[in-house]
């Protein structure tokens, strides 16, 4: 039966047990991990600059083939420590390689940090005899914890997205386990070659004490940490799909160099009123084309518009809704949703039926965006937090603009690629009733229920209390 791995890759960071777990690897019978491979400073341990005939310069030109011929050199498992600052062009390719094994080393990040703090104040960064133990108390610094935390957060986030969308597992072993000769057989498991009969025992533990000895604040240190927010009860839960880029939907003015990435629902047709105003528009492109259309125009500018959610859903709800454009989800939302909506094209016969059916719409965007209907979320009321993360997977835009200071952001970018700013046209009229008419403090309440993550995201104050439209 042929080996389920050809190679492996151990992400952990410093300060975690790596160099006591990379021992216990090496004991392993046909394992072998060189370390610290692609470590900004070095190459696999400290003051080497040379491995399989790759020097710093060579590894800086062509990681993966530094990676090759570290797999066709060694007879066995080959693999190596990769932490968060490494070199960030071999993470994907190895995270999608289902050949190379992945273990995931972690360890409470208030040890991780204050150990790190250690280390850097004594310079010892291995401990292999107990007499030449250095130890120090160090201050703990809460704003270069808390970013210490969120750049291992994110690592961790991007490995486990990596394994889940390819499909693949993880062998996960905590700092507290690799003293378990069990667990480790585990892994030896896992990795599909022979256990250990003992753990190595050249690496001792250091700075064994508890974390509040080894800090000189650690009232502070308490105190900073129950500020901490450990299970992110405050963030608002997000089950929007990820959406792509939506490159066709992009619009150009040849001659301006100016790249409008349309939000639907928003004042798409005004803005695409004012490119119009300085010539011929492209459209219609691929990303290869756009690629293509900006290298031509060095110093050109993107931009998009974002409109208030409230006003954004009661425009959709007017021209998709009751205007027609999604028969079988307004269909959906009439039977088994129970919206009360009026034969398609007509508007209701009063303001207070209008108000009740929009109220409705905003509740059934809540249950669709969270994931609980079998309709699809359209870009049309999509969160425009997800709108912008989608442009984010091609390119971000320059500038996001608000409706409500169009005509002062549109004149400044037409500044900034040496153009005289075109007439702003006036806003396009749907021709049902106005969000004027029916505004109340319930439809505030639940617009701002559905888009939880624009109004936080971006600011957006209650609709009425935005500046005057």
């Amino acid at each position: 039966m042929a080996a389920r791995f050809d190679s492996f890759v151990m992400f952990a960071e410093m300060r975690t047990g790596s160099n006591f777990l990379e021992a216990n690897l090496n004991a392993m019978p046909g394992v072998v991990c060189y370390g610290e491979v692609f470590n900004p400073h070095f190459i696999g341990k400290k003051d080497q600059t040379r491995l399989f005939g790759f020097s710093l310069a060579d590894r800086e030109a062509d990681p993966m083939a530094l990676i090759r011929a570290m797999r066709a050199q060694t007879a066995g498992l080959s693999g190596f420590r990769c932490f968060h600052d490494h070199d960030p062009r071999i993470v994907q390719p190895v995270l999608d390689d289902p050949r190379c094994a992945k273990i995931i080393l972690t360890r409470n990040p208030i040890e991780s940090y204050v150990s790190w703090k250690i280390a850097q104040e004594t310079g010892q960064w291995k401990l292999t005899h107990a007499k030449n133990l250095k130890t120090a108390q160090v201050r703990f610094d809460a704003a270069e914890f808390e970013l210490h935390v969120a750049r291992l957060q994110a690592f961790q986030m991007r490995l486990l997205h990596g394994l889940q969308v390819s499909g693949q597992t993880a062998f996960y072993i905590d700092y507290e386990d690799i003293n378990d000769l069990d667990v480790l057989n585990g892994l030896a498991a896992f990795l599909g070659r022979e256990g250990l009969p003992g753990l190595d025992g050249s690496l001792k533990k250091q700075n064994p004490e508890e974390i509040a000895q080894k800090v000189v604040n650690p009232d502070e240190m308490e105190r900073a940490l129950a500020r901490l927010d450990r299970f992110n009860l405050a963030r608002t839960p997000n089950f929007e799909p990820r959406r792509a880029p939506m490159v066709p939907q992009f619009l150009a003015a040849r001659t301006a160099g100016l790249l409008y990435m349309p939000v639907r629902g928003g004042p798409v047709a005004q803005v695409t009123g004012w490119l119009q105003g300085f010539g011929p528009l492209d459209g219609e492109f691929t990303q290869k084309t756009l690629r293509q259309w900006k290298r031509a125009r060095p110093g050109h500018r993107s931009f998009t518009v974002l409109r208030h959610p409230l006003a954004r859903a009661h425009e959709v709800f007017c021209t998709q809704i009751l205007g027609g454009g999604f028969d079988q989800i307004r269909d959906q939302m009439a039977k088994l949703h129970k919206l009360d909506l009026p034969p398609l094209g007509q508007d209701y016969p009063d303001v207070a039926a209008h108000r009740a059916g929009f109220l409705g719409f905003l509740r059934w965007i809540k249950l669709n965006l969270a994931g609980q209907t079998s309709a699809r979320v359209d870009a049309h009321w999509a969160s425009q937090a997800a709108v912008l993360q989608g442009f984010g997977a091609f390119q971000a835009p320059d500038l996001v603009l608000r409706e409500e200071g169009l005509a002062a952001g549109l004149a400044f970018l037409a500044a900034e690629v040496g153009q005289n700013p075109a007439p702003l046209p006036p806003p396009v009229a749907h021709g049902f009733t106005s969000l004027q008419a029916i505004y109340s403090a319930e439809l505030e309440a639940a617009a701002r229920d559905a888009y939880a993550r624009d109004y936080l995201a971006f600011g957006f104050a209650d609709w009425r209390d935005q500046p005057a439209r």
